[in-house]
């Protein structure tokens, strides 16, 4: 296991992008794909290691990567940001990405779409000596019209990147374990928080802080709430005041070192009452949730045999339960997103098992419609050869347990 103090050192993050880019190109190479073009940050971040704007690009078409299986990495970046990723051994060649959407275009979004088809050409021609399929991810429809003008003929980059990234390297691992730590402790500073009298989004704050201080990156939900606020779930952090009684519910949803994911869910009783009866009964009913599907979770145990066997969830809280029953983790949520079984009869719709090296989610929501309130528990799981391992490590609410 790699020391936590070097993880941020030049030399352990290159052997990190070059670890990602070798299980990548393995990929392309098993599934028949010779060239991919992504446009997600996520996707460019996974396999190069370069970084730049990321919620920004998230929703901007900015920047583009053109990957060979066999070949080299060409990072078209955004104006001004050439220079970002020039030192990386992962990326071979650093050009001007071209805008290709209606802001950044001022409107010429179709003459900057023909612009980047044919320098994608032009680039795969020389390298391959035709123009035949490309796997792209997410790219503009316009930049999809003018690609196909050029000759390729487009496939998804999804399942690519999707099983490139089910099964974690060791190395990812150990930037895993860092990034939890570091929402570990960003969580205990924003208990200290849960007070009468301050408003979810102050509490909520002092997550931030400790957070963006340990290399934190961004987070991709603003689910925090308290009280009535609690049900139904999926409410965002807001101005409400947290009152002496609430319940506090927190997601971490949280991106941290070199982009990985910590996703565990914790809630807490606010002030100094006892809980309700109601409360703990809630509460209780959500931790015997999350203990009994952490429990189906193993190496070789198929996604069937936990769908199946998940905790039968109460009729009165049927309505308001988790979409699902748990999902992947690793630079975002991943595969898989595990269904509930709804109809017995029904195939499952997932023919696959768990592998060593997984990273897991397991969630759990019961929320009462008669009280207005829910409790939202959560573990990050690591499959390993011989069962699981609860990367989470806080500790829950004993109040209310």
């Amino acid at each position: 296991m790699t020391e936590q103090h070097d993880l941020t050192s030049e030399s352990t993050r290159f052997r990190l992008y070059a670890a990602r880019l070798e299980r990548l190109r393995a990929t392309m190479r098993s599934m028949d794909c010779e060239v991919t073009l992504i446009l997600d940050p996520v996707n460019i971040q996974y396999a190069t290691g370069a970084s730049n704007m990321s919620v920004f690009t998230t929703r901007t078409p900015a920047r583009y990567l053109l990957l060979f299986a066999d070949g080299p990495s060409v990072l078209f970046d955004y104006l001004g940001g050439e220079h970002l990723a020039e030192h990386l051994p992962t990326v071979s060649e650093v050009r001007l990405a071209q805008g290709l959407c209606h802001v950044s275009t001022n409107g010429a979004v179709e003459e900057a779409s023909d612009l980047m088809a044919a320098e994608i050409r032009s680039l795969v021609h020389d390298q391959l000596g035709q123009v035949g399929r490309l796997a792209i991810d997410r790219f503009p429809f316009r930049s999809v019209d003018a690609l196909r003008r050029e000759g390729f003929t487009l496939t998804d980059a999804d399942p690519v990147f999707g099983r490139s990234r089910r099964v974690k390297l060791p190395i990812e691992i150990d930037y895993m374990r860092a990034a939890m730590h570091a929402v570990e402790r960003a969580t205990l500073e924003f208990e200290q928080w849960i007070r009468p009298g301050v408003t979810e989004m102050e509490a909520w704050s002092h997550f931030h802080q400790p957070f963006i201080a340990q290399h934190g990156q961004y987070t991709v939900t603003r689910l925090m709430q308290s009280g009535g606020r609690t049900f139904p779930y999926f409410q965002e952090c807001s101005e409400k005041v947290i009152d002496d009684g609430d319940l506090v519910c927190l997601d971490t949803d949280a991106i941290a070192m070199e982009g990985y994911a910590v996703d565990f869910s914790r809630s807490y009783l606010a002030g100094d009452r006892a809980a309700t009866p109601e409360q703990r009964l809630l509460y209780g009913r959500a931790y015997e949730q999350l203990q009994h599907n952490l429990a189906l979770i193993g190496p070789g145990v198929t996604f069937e045999y936990a769908g199946r066997n998940a905790w039968p969830v109460p009729p009165e809280h049927q309505a308001s339960r988790y979409y699902t029953l748990g999902h992947g983790l690793g630079m975002t949520g991943e595969y898989p997103n595990l269904p509930f079984v709804l109809d017995e009869s029904a195939p499952y719709p997932l023919d696959d098992v768990f592998e060593p090296g997984m990273v897991f989610c397991v969630e759990s929501y019961v929320g009462s419609d008669a009280s207005g309130q829910g409790v939202k528990l959560e573990e990050q799981l690591l499959i390993t050869e011989t069962g699981v391992e609860i990367m989470s490590t806080l500790p829950f609410d004993a109040r209310l347990g």
